[in-house]
């Protein structure tokens, strides 16, 4: 199993706009050969946003998350976002 996370800090007034994209993305996973489940997931502490998408390998994430990504490819995240995404890439071990 894979698992992508992903690390979001939200500006102030545009949290919902991150959420919504990132229930978009997570939308766009569904059907995808390989694809197991998408959650949008809040710190309580901090308010940052945390997407965790697994699959079932790295081949079938290679292939479905292009449909995941272009769901989401218009949104303008310079103006959700005011840090950089903390990307993760993870593999059992």
């Amino acid at each position: 199993m894979i698992v992508h996370l992903s690390v979001h800090t939200p500006k102030p007034g545009k949290e919902q706009d991150l959420i919504d994209s990132m229930h978009r993305y997570a939308a766009a996973g569904e059907g995808q050969p390989g694809f197991i489940d998408a959650k949008t997931l809040r710190d309580r502490h901090t308010g940052r946003l945390i997407g965790m998408a697994r699959w079932e390998d790295e081949e079938s994430w290679r292939v479905g998350v292009d449909a995941m990504r272009a769901a989401v490819a218009d949104d303008p995240f310079d103006e959700w976002e005011a840090a950089e995404v903390d990307g993760f890439f993870l593999e059992e071990v």
